[in-house]
């Protein structure tokens, strides 16, 4: 992989034989879903269970599911959650061992001889996340930052990040999580074509329906997954100087709105400074493709116009807008958070409510000058 010097790791063993530990991990994964599952909005929370039933009942993609077996399971899950919600995350058995599952450290030190990837952190407010899979790949990234690519999962929650900075040191990609995550896109792609550059992309992979996406699935993963360890290590730069405090104001946010502007802006900032003047500089036609198709929600509400630069450099310009854009993208986002961490430092714990009203007003929108 470009983007990392990573090897396989040494003697790889099937997380299926962890066994005891793979239902420590999957209980807590429950009990973190418990804790969060009903804040989302329906919608979601109906597409993210149909997922999460697909990859826990082990289904292929394309398999049609019934509504009478996702019923019952639902029922269940839910029946589950309601006996787990006062209950603490337990402890993670490792031979005679037993670990503090936020010990991600030492646990990946206990595990990665035995083939195996272990994450635990938070993806929002009050939101933990865990998971255990086999390890695909372990070494650094360009810039040094140790990597870890998981391969196959044995536990996870209904939140599955397919790439996070861990501890704000390790990046940690999950390729399964990833797979899924695509499939997900593609059906929805089915039902509504209107996202063009991933339509775009499904035709520089040569897809043209759902056998012939199932079969370049491994390699779109393959190539996809070093625009994630970009991302990652953009990350990683930005954090060297928002952190502590931008992760104080995230678990602090006094809404969702404000904690998906405060995510939304760190994103913004990691891919104009790292990820896309990467790809531009290697000409990467299907990760440009790729990163353009999940351009949405909140990224896409604080740039409206850099489609724009997109669309131009589809008609030949050679990347030239999408240049132009991102360096101006680089210098807002950049004053946008030094503002915001402004705020902070002057206001402390009062500071909430007036960072919440910059990061949604119009001073918070890079304007269309791309």
């Amino acid at each position: 992989m470009a983007a990392a010097r990573a090897a396989p790791a040494d003697g790889p063993v099937s997380p299926d034989r962890a066994g005891e530990l793979a239902q420590a991990v999957q209980t807590n994964c429950h009990i973190a879903d418990c804790r969060h599952a009903a804040d989302l909005p329906l919608c979601t929370y109906l597409l993210q269970m149909r997922e999460f039933y697909r990859w826990e009942q082990r289904l292929p993609f394309g398999v049609p599911l019934e509504r009478q077996d996702v019923g019952r399971w639902l029922a269940g899950r839910e029946q589950l959650w309601s006996e787990l919600e006062d209950r603490d995350f337990v402890a993670l058995p490792i031979g005679a061992r037993s670990f503090d599952p936020f010990d991600t450290d030492a646990i990946n030190a206990a595990l990665t001889p035995q083939g195996l990837c272990y994450g635990a952190g938070m993806s929002g407010p009050g939101q933990h996340d865990f998971f255990l899979a086999r390890l695909h790949l372990r070494g650094r990234c360009d810039d040094g930052v140790p990597l870890e690519v998981a391969a196959e999962e044995a536990a996870r929650g209904l939140l599955a990040p397919v790439a996070a900075l861990i501890g704000g040191r390790c990046v940690v990609i999950r390729r399964e999580s990833l797979a899924r995550w695509l499939w997900e896109k593609f059906e929805a792609h089915g039902l509504y074509r209107g996202n063009r550059p991933f339509r775009a992309l499904l035709q520089a992979y040569g897809v043209d329906g759902d056998a012939a996406f199932v079969s370049a699935l491994p390699r779109i993963v393959d190539d996809q997954t070093e625009t994630l360890v970009l991302h990652e290590q953009g990350e990683y730069r930005a954090g060297r100087w928002l952190e502590p405090a931008w992760a104080q104001l995230r678990l602090g946010a006094q809404s969702r709105r404000a904690e998906l502007h405060l995510r939304a802006a760190r994103d913004q900032l990691a891919d104009f400074e790292v990820t896309l003047p990467a790809l531009i500089e290697r000409a990467a036609d299907r990760a440009l493709h790729f990163w353009f198709a999940n351009y949405e929600g909140v990224r896409a509400q604080l740039f409206p116009s850099l489609p724009a630069a997109y669309d131009a450099w589809q008609a030949g310009d050679g990347g030239a807008a999408i240049g132009r854009a991102i360096r101006v993208g680089a210098a807002h986002f950049r004053s946008l958070a030094e503002r915001v961490l402004a705020l902070h430092d002057s206001l402390g714990p009062q500071a909430g409510a007036a960072i919440e009203r910059m990061l949604v007003s119009h001073e918070a929108v890079c304007g269309p000058r791309a």
